[in-house]
């Protein structure tokens, strides 16, 4: 059993950084796509809202997938769908049908991001320690691998059909042989399947709401960083781009070590850290008018969020019968935040200053901290449902 449980966790972490793989493949070539298509600003956001929006849709559908098919079979055909979605807006010809793959592409993520992390949920329960940080930080691993790979074949002009086109098939390969050590979770005999929409119990909800603070802290920092140092601190385009890049590799970094801590501290302890080291992020931004010191805020909130999502994912797969309904309540909340927070933080800021917004998220991240609480369990842990027979 003791083998069984290691061979999953790789597994899983494999099947993680497959996922973000997919990921930064996609990021690094969206101005392929904006030009193939001669895309102006308009239609471009209106696609890149399209992803997003297919997997808050998709989400809540998962846990109805999982009790028919079993957590290994659901986990292993969505992410061979994913892998093979990647190649689907390369090959769009016109922007309807763009923002119609981008659709699929994103709930396809969806749907895979809730069985993965469900799976990480039941292998976490059965070797009784923290594994989510570091299953997130190996998704950040593999982003910032498939990104890298990206940089390289657009410096080289490599057409995106088939940069995207061999990467779909290599990661499809690959995640599907790695993914063989995953858990054969099933539903008890006799238990009601969940609904095929299942809507988030006021425990989830609760969970959901840290994970919102912190992943809006996430999606304004991840595309306002550059933008910040630019404009406020006056930074030339190299250390603009320094802002992002030093706020990505904080989280990839806390996520791989957060396990440690979060054995140590617990989560609600873990995240009440996290969330103040955060929220000292924002305030040293607010305060930046120097390159140096507006990158160092970034990294500091980097540094604080990082851990957050992977506890709260793992806390929401605890509150439920079945981990992966959790895991869909707590991912449709905090994508819902991912949605929103980069048009809020534009908006907010057309009204008063990027200074005064992000004075702001330091709020909501310190909001996130007084709440921790609720990623707390109420009553003693029972064995998992969905993990009856492996």
């Amino acid at each position: 059993m003791r083998n069984d449980n290691q061979r999953a966790r790789i597994a899983v972490a494999a099947v993680f950084t497959a996922h973000g793989a997919v990921s930064g493949s996609m990021a690094t070539r969206v101005p392929w796509l904006q030009d193939h298509l001669h895309l102006g600003p308009a239609e471009l956001g209106l696609a890149l809202f399209c992803p997003a929006l297919g997997a808050f849709v998709a989400m809540p559908m998962s846990g109805r997938l999982v009790h028919r098919y079993g957590g290994r079979a659901a986990t292993r055909v969505l992410l061979a769908l994913w892998c093979a979605a990647l190649a689907l807006p390369s090959l769009s010809p016109g922007f309807v049908w763009l923002c119609a793959a981008f659709l699929v592409y994103g709930a396809v993520s969806g749907m895979c991001d809730v069985t993965m992390n469900a799976q990480g949920v039941i292998v976490e329960r059965r070797l009784e320690r923290s594994i989510m940080s570091g299953l997130h930080g190996m998704w950040s691993v593999g982003s910032l691998t498939g990104a890298g790979i990206g940089v390289v074949a657009a410096q080289a002009g490599v057409d995106a059909r088939v940069h995207h086109g061999a990467m779909a098939a290599v990661l499809l390969l690959v995640g599907w042989v790695a993914s063989r050590g995953l858990l054969d979770t099933r539903s008890e005999p006799g238990r009601q399947a969940p609904p095929r929409f299942a809507v988030p119990s006021r425990a989830v909800v609760a969970i959901g709401a840290v994970g919102f603070c912190a992943t809006f802290a996430e999606g304004a920092s991840m595309n306002w960083a550059a933008v910040y140092v630019k404009d406020v601190t006056g930074a030339g385009p190299g250390l603009a781009a320094a802002g992002y890049a030093t706020f990505a590799l904080a989280m990839a970094v806390t996520r791989l070590a957060g396990d440690l801590v979060v054995r140590r501290l617990g989560p609600v302890a873990t995240v009440r850290a996290g969330g103040l080291l955060a929220a000292l992020g924002g305030t040293v931004i607010v305060l930046a008018r120097t390159p140096l010191l507006g990158i160092a805020g970034f990294t500091l909130v980097g540094l604080g969020v990082a851990v957050i999502v992977p506890l709260t994912f793992a806390a929401g797969g605890n509150a439920t019968p079945t981990p992966s309904q959790g895991v869909a309540g707590v991912a449709t909340i905090t994508y819902l935040s991912g949605l929103a927070a980069p048009a809020a933080t534009g908006w907010i800021a057309h009204l008063t200053s990027l200074p005064a917004t992000f004075g702001l998220i330091a709020a909501i991240t310190l909001v996130g901290a007084v709440i921790a609480g609720a990623l707390r369990p109420a009553t003693p842990r029972e064995a998992p449902s969905e993990a009856g027979r492996a």
